[in-house]
């Protein structure tokens, strides 16, 4: 992030409808109906209708519900709206030459805008490389009610160097970024009748320096292989629209909510504004709640009494209008919306966490990579962008973490209208170390993303760099991110412990990668304790493979209802585990499979929820819920000798003996013999590993500890880290006042007895011991007196 002392490039951004609407809602539906459709004899032409869709490797629900001429008819930019627009998605003239050609002399093949050229809905679904260079060509007329305007043409992206001309005149500067918006004035370039416009897109995706997240040069069609890196997607991915606009008008709109003063901290930016000044004002359900007049360029703040707080159990959304005004009157005029929200650090309890409005709440959520298999980096429709972020409310999660992609402005509207926390990570780089030009672009693209998203309520956190894949200057990335945007938490590293990541040892949080979790992340003093990356439990749908029997996971489950108790194990075990010593927040993998990756809880054609809906959400409500109101912590009495019995009924005389250094279960009684009642006894004292769990020491074995060592139990003396963790069990309440012991470096699974052995045992395993019948009765004990005191 080099920062400038000059004042922020305007990144345009445009609307539309005229007048103001009373919910961001009907403003959305109102202004899907009013594009102008651009057609021979209106707004756009293009080569006869020849084009037909490749087909899809799978299907989702919506992929024949693209329509051929005009695909993403809904109005691109919620957040900066205006009455009149103009869509160019649709069918475009294309060409593909080297890398280094001019334009070619003919356009011999169509493509549908704006899916890439690697996808089927695109109609070319052709492999894409570093040797190529797209070239796209349409016509398009400018209504004549438009006159006396500016005309912008706007791409919400294009991946990644980007050169438009309109009638053989070049359009401003080439531009460079795959995930950010741009925008150009192309008013003296038109010449009032028809109108040419031509694009050229080079993207040498991993062989170049730039952003490109999990794309890598691969065939378009399944295959075996990619592993967790996918299709690339080349070329125009986003909407590519017309609008008309005052010499001097808005280009964006920040909106910071400041709730301690109840205002809405405003900073309305402009091109050509000189002598202008600028009015927001603030409304719910028609009703004016405030406004305020201040200088252009600069912040002022609004008014917003009593507000309404924005949170994921009630996403409750202001209007905004943003007005220019020259000497009193306005000469343009911007619709848009806000949610009234604060984020921050706070201890809570003698634990520091994420806050939100001043308070906690677990952050639960999924990795959510962003792809289609028939648009790859484009849903085929807005109701398809909309479905992936309702599952996650469905599904009882409060939380997505965009993984090193950058949506179209529409899903932020979506994830502020559902209310989901968004964690939003900056496209990764290739994983080499990047050189200068590199660190350079970068940065750039990622200040310009920042510029475009940091009024989404949504948004709660930016995801710098992950797992060390291209990474560099860590700390100072961190730093400039969290002065540029300090609304926000900032995360350096996600996954600081995984492959060869360096945690910069700053930012909000500490983020650690587990698979398959949900592992011992700690807060420190600076920082939260976060789980970046869990999960990946895999299942395969028969019917529902992108390259059937391919496909791979972090660990395989035979059936659904073993998914389905294991995953639900999982969340339990955060609740009951992680979250009482200090995790926040965590991120499971993933909301659908990839490719060739099975983790998802959908299918990649989103055909088929593979978990029981109704048990994943009240698992994610009960963690959400205990972190609102935490149970007191379970403690056990240390530097004293008891027994552990078992409370399974019809087992009640037996408790927990060593024989032979293996650990049973037996029948013990006052009258039993010395040996029997001394192995059934044991001293706890301060966990090994971590001094807030337990550790439990033969009474005739002095320096000999309950361990696990492959699942099975025994009691064993030892030293190092590992014998320590295997040696520590944190306590879980259970029912009727027992108590069940969690292994410290296996959270979420427990000391359970079987066929009278203890053995460590996981929900949802797969091991005999893993048994589901009893299970949470054969790993629930009475913590209780000593056989031999």
């Amino acid at each position: 992030m080099r920062r400038s002392t000059a004042p922020p490039r305007p990144v345009p951004r445009h609307g539309r409808r005229g007048r103001w609407l009373t919910t961001v809602l009907a403003v959305l539906t109102l202004l899907a109906g009013t594009v102008l459709t651009v057609s021979a004899t209106g707004a756009a032409t293009a080569a006869p209708r020849a084009w037909s869709p490749k087909p899809a490797p799978m299907t989702t629900p919506w992929t024949g519900q693209v329509p051929v001429d005009n695909p993403l008819p809904e109005y691109p930019r919620p957040q900066l709206t205006r009455p009149d627009w103009a869509n160019l998605n649709g069918i475009w003239d294309f060409a593909v030459t080297s890398a280094d050609a001019g334009r070619p002399a003919s356009f011999t093949e169509q493509i549908r805008v704006p899916f890439v050229a690697e996808s089927a809905l695109s109609g070319v679904q052709r492999r894409i490389t570093q040797n190529d260079k797209l070239w796209y060509k349409r016509t398009f007329t400018v209504p004549s009610d438009w006159n006396g305007r500016r005309v912008q043409l706007h791409f919400g992206a294009s991946d990644w160097r980007t050169t438009v001309w309109v009638n053989d005149r070049q359009a401003g500067a080439a531009h460079s970024g795959g995930f950010d918006s741009f925008s150009h004035d192309i008013t003296d370039l038109l010449n009032g009748g028809t109108n040419t416009v031509v694009v050229s897109v080079w993207d040498p995706t991993q062989t170049g320096g730039q952003a490109v997240g999990k794309q890598r040069i691969n065939e378009v069609t399944p295959h075996p292989g990619g592993g967790i890196f996918y299709t690339a997607a080349s070329g125009i991915w986003q909407t590519v629209w017309l609008e008309p606009t005052a010499a001097a008008h808005i280009t964006r709109l920040d909106m910071v909510p400041d709730l301690g003063a109840n205002r809405l901290k405003v900073t309305v930016r402009g091109a050509g504004t000189s002598g202008h000044q600028a009015r927001v004002t603030v409304s719910s359900g028609g009703a004016t709640v405030g406004t305020a007049t201040g200088p252009v360029g600069g912040e002022f703040t609004v008014a917003v009494p009593n507000a309404r707080r924005w949170t994921p159990d009630d996403p409750f959304l202001y209007d905004v209008k943003a007005e220019l005004l020259s000497a009193g009157t306005a000469v343009d005029a911007v619709g848009s919306y806000t949610g009234m929200r604060s984020v921050g650090l706070a201890r809570v309890d003698g634990v520091l966490r994420p806050v939100l409005n001043g308070e906690f709440v677990f952050q639960t959520g999924t990795l959510d990579q962003g792809y289609w298999p028939d648009g790859i980096y484009t849903a085929p429709t807005d109701a398809a962008l909309r479905y992936d972020l309702q599952k996650h409310k469905d599904l009882g999660f409060n939380m997505v973490r965009k993984h090193i992609k950058v949506e179209p402005q529409r899903w932020f509207y979506w994830a502020d209208r559902l209310g989901l926390l968004v964690w939003q990570d900056m496209p990764a780089m290739d994983l080499r170390t990047p050189d200068a030009a590199a660190r350079t672009q970068w940065e750039a693209e990622y200040d310009r993303v920042i510029d475009q998203h940091r009024s989404s309520p949504s948004l709660v956190m930016w995801v710098n760099q992950n797992e060390g894949w291209g990474q560099y200057d860590q700390a100072r990335v961190a730093d400039e991110v969290k002065a540029y945007d300090p609304s926000r938490l900032v995360n350096n590293m996600s996954g600081v412990n995984c492959c060869g990541a360096v945690d910069g040892g700053n930012g909000d949080v500490v983020d650690h990668h587990v698979y398959v979790g949900p592992g011992t992340t700690v807060p420190s003093a600076t920082r939260a304790a976060v789980l970046g990356e869990y999960g990946g439990l895999g299942f395969k749908v028969a019917g529902h493979e992108w390259y059937p029997g391919g496909g791979f996971s972090y660990e395989d489950q035979p059936d659904t209802a073993h998914l389905n108790n294991r995953f639900v194990g999982l969340l339990d075990g955060i609740r009951e585990v992680r979250l009482p010593r200090g995790l926040s927040a965590a991120v499971y993998t993933e909301i659908t499979d990839v490719e060739n990756e099975a983790n998802g809880l959908l299918t990649y054609d989103r055909q088929v929820v593979k978990v029981d809906e109704t048990r994943v959400r009240a698992a994610n409500r009960a963690l959400i819920d205990a972190s609102r109101s935490p149970a007191a912590p379970v403690t056990l009495p240390t530097g004293q000798f008891k027994s552990l019995r078992v409370t399974t009924p019809g087992l009640t005389d037996r408790s927990v003996r060593h024989r032979d250094g293996a650990v049973f279960t037996a029948v013990v009684a006052a009258g039993s013999d010395a040996l029997l009642r001394n192995d059934a006894t044991w001293r706890i004292v301060p966990g090994l590993a971590d001094g807030t769990c337990y550790s439990f020491e033969s009474r005739n074995y002095p320096g000999e500890y309950l361990r696990h060592r492959e699942y099975r139990v025994y009691k064993e003396g030892g030293s190092g880290d590992l014998f320590r963790a295997d040696a520590t069990f944190c306590p879980v309440r259970g029912a009727n006042g027992g108590v069940r012991l969690s292994a410290y470096n296996f959270p979420g699974q427990y000391l359970r007895h079987f066929d009278a052995e203890l053995w460590l045992a996981t929900p949802g395993g797969t091991h005999a011991w893993d048994n589901p019948a009893l299970f949470t009765e054969d790993t629930t004990w009475t913590v209780e007196a000593p056989w031999a005191p």
